[in-house]
C-alpha cells in the first residue's frame, strides 16, 4: 500500500512524518515541498508523480495531507483513508489546524500506528479506536470563540460597536412571508403554513434598546383578559384578533427572558440590516388567491379552463403574478384566450405560463386553452400535475401585525418620537400548488 505519510504546513515545514517502508528515503519530505507546495505554477492534480514516486495529497485550510508510495496502488482507497485521517483528527480536537496539530503530535502518532500496518488501512472509525485511545485531544479556541466566551463573561454587546452615529434616526422592518399550500381540484386544502421572517434595517446612534409588539395569540389573550368592558364586543375581538405562532427562533440580539414574561420582544439591534425572528404558523391563513380548475378532455382535444379569484381587500394590489399549468407531453399546438394579463404555451416545459403585471383585490381573471393532442399508442392516463403559482402582495397572509416599534438611547436623549419608523408587509408565494 502507501510508503509513508507527512504532514506539512503552509511553508512546506514538516509537522508529522511516519514512514511505512523501506522503498520511501527521507529526501522524498523535500521532494514535495520543493515540487507541489513551492511551485511556481498551481498545482491541479491531486497526484504528483517524482521520481517513480506518487504523491496523493489533499490541502485543507492552510495544511497538507500526503501519502507516499513507490508502488501501483488503488488511487481510491488511497484518498478515502486520507479523508478517513482528517476525520479523526476532527472528532479528536476538533479543527485541523497548525496549532491543533503541533499541539495534538502525540496523539497523531498513537492514531497513525493504530490506523496503517505496513502500510496497509486497519481501523478508521472513530468509535472503534476511542474505545483503546482514550487520550483527550488538546482543543484550541479561535479568536471569534474567545470573544464570545468574554462577552458572555462581561455582559459586553458583541454585535454593535460604540460610538455609531447618524444625522437622521431611521428604523425600517419589513415583515416578509412565504405561504405554503396544497389544495384539491373541489378548493379543499390538504396542506398549507405560512414560513415569515421579521428583517430590519438599523441606522440609529448609540446604543439604543428597542421594542417590538405584534399581536402574538398568547399576548392578545393576556390583554382581553385586563380589558374586561371590551373583551365581550364582537368588533373589538375581530380587530384585535392574536395569531398562533407555532415555533420562532430569534436574533441573539434578542432578550429571551423577557419576551417569555412579558411576550415583548426587547433588543439592542446590530447596526444595519439582520433577521430579528423566524417564525411558523399553520392556522388562520388568508390565502391571497383561489384558483378554480376545470379541465375537458374529448378525444385528441382537451380544454383547460382556469378561474383567477384575488381574496384580499380591494385597496392592495397583487403584483408579479404567474400562473403555470401543466399540459400533457403529447401536446402539438395550444390556443389561449384570457381576459387579463398576457399567457404563451412553453413546449420546452409543457406548460401554460399566464402573468398578470397587477391584479386589485376582490377581483377576478379568467384563462382558457384549447389544447390539440398527437395519437398516442401508451393507453397510459395522465396524470395531470398540479397547478401552480407565483406572486407577491403587500400583506402578511398569517395575519401578523406590529403593535408597537418603540425606541430608547438614554445617553443620547432620543426616543422613537424622533426616529423615522418604516413598517413594510410582503407575503410572497412558497409552494402554492392546486391540483388539477
Amino acid at each position: 500500500m502507501i510508503g509513508g505519510l507527512f504532514i506539512y504546513n503552509h511553508k512546506g515545514e514538516i509537522l508529522i512524518s511516519r514512514i511505512y517502508r523501506d522503498d520511501i528515503a527521507r529526501n522524498a519530505v523535500d521532494a514535495f515541498r520543493v515540487n507541489v507546495i513551492h511551485a511556481r505554477s498551481q498545482i491541479r492534480s491531486p497526484v504528483t508523480n517524482i521520481a517513480r514516486t506518487s504523491f496523493f495529497h489533499l490541502k485543507k485550510a492552510n495544511i497538507w495531507i500526503t501519502a507516499v508510495t513507490r508502488q501501483n496502488v488503488n488511487a481510491a482507497m488511497v484518498f478515502e483513508m486520507l479523508h478517513q485521517t482528517l476525520a479523526l483528527m476532527t472528532s479528536y480536537f476538533g479543527k485541523v489546524s497548525e496549532e491543533a496539530i503541533k499541539n495534538n503530535f502525540v496523539l497523531i502518532y498513537e492514531l497513525l500506528d493504530e490506523i496503517l500496518d505496513f502500510g496497509y488501512p486497519q481501523k478508521t472509525d472513530s468509535g472503534i479506536l476511542k474505545t483503546f485511545i482514550t487520550q483527550q485531544g488538546i482543543k484550541t479556541t479561535t479568536v471569534e470563540e474567545q470573544t464570545k466566551i468574554t462577552n458572555q463573561v462581561t455582559g459586553q454587546i458583541g454585535w454593535r460597536r460604540d460610538g455609531i452615529k447618524y444625522r437622521r434616526n431611521e428604523l425600517f422592518l419589513d415583515v416578509l412571508e412565504n405561504v405554503n399550500l396544497l389544495m384539491n381540484a373541489q378548493g379543499k386544502v390538504l396542506s398549507a403554513h405560512v414560513s415569515g421572517r421579521v428583517v430590519m434595517r438599523s441606522y440609529l446612534s448609540g446604543m439604543p434598546e428597542c421594542k417590538f409588539g405584534m399581536n402574538d395569540k398568547v399576548m392578545v389573550d393576556n390583554k382581553d383578559k385586563e380589558s374586561t368592558g371590551l373583551k365581550d364586543d364582537a368588533a373589538y375581538k375581530k380587530r384585535n384578533q392574536g395569531i398562533a405562532i407555532d415555533d420562532c427562533t430569534f436574533h441573539q440580539c434578542v432578550k429571551l427572558s423577557k419576551f417569555e414574561t412579558e411576550r415583548s420582544i426587547s433588543f439592542i439591534p446590530p447596526d444595519g440590516e439582520f433577521e430579528l425572528m423566524r417564525y411558523r404558523t399553520t392556522k388562520d391563513i388568508s390565502f391571497p388567491f383561489r384558483i378554480i380548475p376545470l379541465v375537458r378532455e374529448a378525444g385528441n382535444k382537451m380544454e383547460i379552463k382556469v378561474v383567477l379569484k384575488s381574496n384580499y381587500r380591494a385597496a392592495l394590489l397583487g403584483q408579479k403574478i404567474e400562473v403555470r399549468i401543466p399540459t400533457p407531453s403529447t401536446t402539438s399546438g395550444v390556443n389561449l384566450l384570457c381576459n387579463k394579463g398576457r399567457s404563451k404555451y412553453k413546449s420546452s416545459d409543457n406548460a401554460v405560463v399566464w402573468r398578470i403585471k397587477r391584479m386589485a383585490g376582490l377581483k377576478e381573471a379568467q384563462l382558457t386553452a384549447e389544447i390539440e393532442l398527437l395519437p398516442s399508442t401508451e393507453n397510459k392516463k395522465w396524470q395531470r400535475p398540479p397547478i401552480s403559482m407565483n406572486f407577491e402582495v403587500a400583506f402578511a397572509p398569517s395575519g401578523l401585525m406590529v403593535r408597537y416599534l418603540k425606541v430608547f438611547e438614554p445617553k443620547l436623549g432620543y426616543s422613537d418620537k424622533s426616529t423615522t419608523r418604516f413598517i413594510r408587509y410582503i407575503g410572497r408565494a412558497g409552494l402554492y400548488e392546486v391540483r388539477a
